[in-house]
Formats: structure tokens, sequence, C-alpha cells
């Protein structure tokens, strides 16, 4: 029986750490492996399951401008060269812990949108088990890449394990539709606050 030297072993070992940790430090790699995703489908109005909790998104709304809920009577609207994308949503938190999710909208020619920030933070929160809540997220958008809009709910995780997602078909399925949406948008939206409830 032929037996490997300990520098053998030890330089094999060292390269499966070192690819091991390459991939954690590329959580990208991880982020966009659909392969490891059970994605949940659904449209604006449909409630979906995640782990025992469920997520819907109950309205979109297009606007020229917006007003945070914190926003005082002096405070000016926040403009855009381009067009605001406002989706409201609601939560109910089951009995275990969901994962934090990602959110970004997508739209077919693969154009990424991301919430605008700090005034809406990152997205789609839950309250405590048993409780609803809900709130509403904001994107800035360019009016003519918005065919096929989609949210997309993704979770962190920066490792390869099978996980649960949620993609919102927003009802954007041509440009004339694109257009028709942002030829009627709103002057102004007033992003409410987020309300939390006994969960029905």
């Amino acid at each position: 029986m032929k037996l490997y030297r300990p520098a053998t072993v030890l330089v094999g070992v060292l390269f499966v750490l070192l690819g091991g940790l390459t991939r954690l430090a590329v959580p990208d790699q991880v982020y966009n492996d659909e392969d490891n995703l059970i994605i949940e489908h659904g449209t604006v109005g449909s409630k979906l399951e995640y782990g025992d909790s469920t997520i819907e998104v109950t309205r979109m709304k297009f606007a020229k401008s917006y007003l945070p809920s914190s926003a005082g009577d002096d405070d000016k609207p926040i403009e855009t060269n381009g067009m605001y994308v406002a989706l409201e949503w609601d939560t109910v938190r089951g009995t275990q812990n969901p994962t934090t999710l990602n959110v970004t909208m997508e739209a077919d020619g693969g154009t990424v949108y991301k919430p605008v920030g700090e005034t809406t933070g990152n997205g789609i929160d839950f309250a405590a088990a048993g409780f609803g809540q809900t709130g509403a997220v904001v994107f800035e958008v360019n009016p003519v890449d918005l065919k096929g809009l989609t949210l997309k709910l993704r979770p962190s995780q920066f490792y390869n394990v099978l996980a649960h997602a949620i993609d919102v078909d927003l009802g954007v399925p041509s440009e004339t539709v694109a257009q028709q949406l942002v030829d009627g948008a709103a002057e102004q939206y007033v992003i409410p606050n987020s309300v939390e409830r006994v969960a029905q």
C-alpha cells in the first residue's frame, strides 16, 4: 500500500480550502446561481409563500417624484429625469425566522434596478411572529427600459445551499404598455408609513 507524504496531503488540503474561500469571497457567484433556488412565481395581488410566511405586492404606482413618509410640510419632493416605480407590499410572518431578502427589479433587457436607498430602506420586512406588516419600496427607473419588469426577492446566502426565492411579474408585457404607464404617471407619490398588525 502506497502512503502519501504529509507535504502532499497538506498541499491537497490547502487547494480545497483555497477553493472554498474563493467561493465565499465572491458571493455574486452564489447569488446569481439560480440552480440552487426554488423560485415562487406570482403577480401583483397574489399572496406568495416564503417558508411559513407570506409576501404580497399589493400595488404598483408610477410617479415623477416622491416624498418620504417622514417629510414635513416644507420638504420638497424628490424628482428624477427618469421615472419612479413604487411597490406597496404586505407580509405576514409565520413561526419561522425568514431569511433576509435582497430586493431588486429587473427588465427583460437585463437592466437591474435597486431601491432608491436610505429613504425607503432595502425593501421588504417582516414583523414579529404572528404579525403582519405593510410598507413600500421605490425604484428609480429608465422610462424606455421597463418591458417585462419583474420584482426579484433573493435570500442573502454565502454558501451553496438550496434556498427559496420569489419573482413577481409586475404586468408590463410590452413597450406599449410600459409607455401607457409612464404617460399616466402621478406627479407625486407619498411613501406610506409602515404599519404592523395582528395577522389574520
